[in-house]
């Protein structure tokens, strides 16, 4: 499966089958302060399990930082 990730194609072996596996295999240690936008529709973190990840969809990843 192909998927752009922050603009940048990765190749996954297996189909990714939503947010929430996605983010498992991405960034499994770090879930907590991060928005998702799949080809540009931010995707609530309710909705992580159930929406699904298709072949060659942008998703972009944002992660929160703190400073001042």
């Amino acid at each position: 499966m192909e998927l752009k990730i922050n603009n940048q194609i990765k190749q996954f072996e297996q189909n990714v089958l939503n947010v929430q596996a996605l983010l498992d295999l991405e960034i499994p240690l770090k879930q907590n302060g991060i928005a998702i936008a799949i080809n540009n529709t931010v995707i609530p973190k309710a909705n992580w399990n159930s929406h699904p990840v298709q072949e060659r969809d942008e998703i972009l990843i944002i992660s929160a930082t703190q400073g001042g």
